[in-house]
Formats: C-alpha cells, structure tokens, sequence
C-alpha cells in the first residue's frame, strides 16, 4: 500500500549507480595542482569515505578546483559558495526546488561556516551519490527537517509539498494539499505525537521505500549519477 504523496513528490532510490557509459559535457581544466598534493588530500579524505577509492577521490578534488574556476562571490577561491554549489545541484543533477536545494547545502556543510570545503564536498557526495538506503534515509531526513529540531512538522510537510507540486505545474489548491498532508503523517507518524521522529521517517521508508523523497527530491536519479561519474571518474581520470 502506497503514501498519497509518492506520485506528486518521491525521488529515486539509488544506492548502486549504473555501469557508466560515454556520456555528458566536458568542463574547463582544473585549477592547477601538483599532483603529489591532491594524492596526499586524497589519502588523507578516503580515510573517512566508504563508497569511493583513492583514485575516485582524486578525480573528485579535481573536478571541485574545476569548479571553483574565479574566486566565489565570498572572496574565496578554496570553497564553494551557497550560490555555486545550487547551480551544481540544478546543472548536474536535477534540482529544482530552492528550499530542498538550500537545505542540501547545509547537509553538506557539515561545519555550518556557509561553504563546502573539498574533504565536506567528496564526503556528502559519497552519501549523495552512492549511499546506502540507510545512510539516504539519515540524509534526507536532515533535509526534510527544515527548523533542525530532528522532526518534521505537519506546517514543514505542508511547505514542501506546495513547493513540489508547483513544480510539477500543479495549480496550488491549498486545502487539497493539506488533505494529502494529514493523510500521510497519518500514516507515518508511529507514535502518534502529531509530527514524524526520525524514528517514524525510518520506520516509514523501510516499510515503502519509495517514501524516500516524499516531501520534494533531494538525490540524483540514476541517469544523473551515471552521467556525473562518467564524466568526472573517466575524463579525470585521463588527466591525472
């Protein structure tokens, strides 16, 4: 038995990326770095990574100093901003909701300092690109939970499917949302405490998987994964 949200909102489960192929834009150079400095970052990051290798990890840190190209809009040429990073979500994987996006950034700013390192960017896309079901529902509980007090209320819920649905381009009739909300926290809250715990969110995923992404998408499809990792795990590859 399915959640009334699955069909507006849910993402996709994809713990295990599918075989690469040729495929994707190329991006510019890398800003230049010795090439014994990123093997040394990348011994130094694989130590806390499980789902990439060392030379994985080299091809990541390649394709971050791609990225930051100029110096960011914060005077920084060793990080990204808030603002780069979203056009990294919406260019290369298909976000679109600013909210989400927003809330993206910080699961991946780990340090709460308002940019993404290098050792904070292969680290979330670990998570983000290959992680298992567990390690996406802690993800993206810590999305949905927009005030951080580890639930998430009926008036976040309400917030994020009004967001969703409009862009599917679905009119906004407000009552009908907030029908599909009460319906679903119905069904996923547990312990019947009027909001989910990360305990109801789990419990609740497990049981339907699909539920994932509920409230807006938060990961990559396997299309996006697949073109992102041919592209950077190959053509990096090649310039190491």
């Amino acid at each position: 038995m399915g959640l009334p949200l699955q069909g507006a909102c849910s993402g996709h489960v994809t713990s295990t990326p599918l075989p690469l192929c040729l495929s994707g834009p190329s991006r510019s150079p890398p800003v230049d770095m010795s090439k014994r400095l990123i093997q040394n970052l990348a011994k130094a990051i694989s130590k806390n990574v499980v789902h990439f290798n060392k030379m994985e990890v080299e091809c990541l840190i390649r394709e971050f100093h791609s990225l930051l190209g100029q110096p960011n809009s914060a005077g920084k040429s060793d990080n990204l901003d808030e603002r780069r990073f979203k056009g990294i979500l919406k260019n290369d994987f298909g976000l679109t909701n600013d909210t989400i996006m927003e809330r993206v950034f910080r699961s991946f700013d780990k340090d709460s300092d308002g940019c993404i390192s290098v050792k904070e960017w292969v680290e979330g896309l670990c998570v983000f690109l290959r992680g298992s079901l567990d390690e996406k529902i802690r993800y993206c509980f810590r999305v949905y939970d927009l005030s951080g007090d580890e639930h998430i209320s009926r008036e976040e819920m309400l917030l994020m499917t009004r967001n969703c649905l409009r862009l599917h381009g679905e009119e906004d009739p407000f009552d009908g949302i907030k029908d599909l909300v009460e319906i679903t926290l119905k069904r996923m809250d547990h312990d019947n405490d009027d909001r989910l715990s990360f305990d109801d969110y789990e419990k609740s995923v497990k049981e339907f998987n699909i539920v994932l992404e509920a409230f807006g998408t938060c990961l990559p499809n396997a299309l996006r994964i697949e073109e992102f990792e041919q592209r950077v795990f190959q053509e990096k590859s090649d310039q190491r």
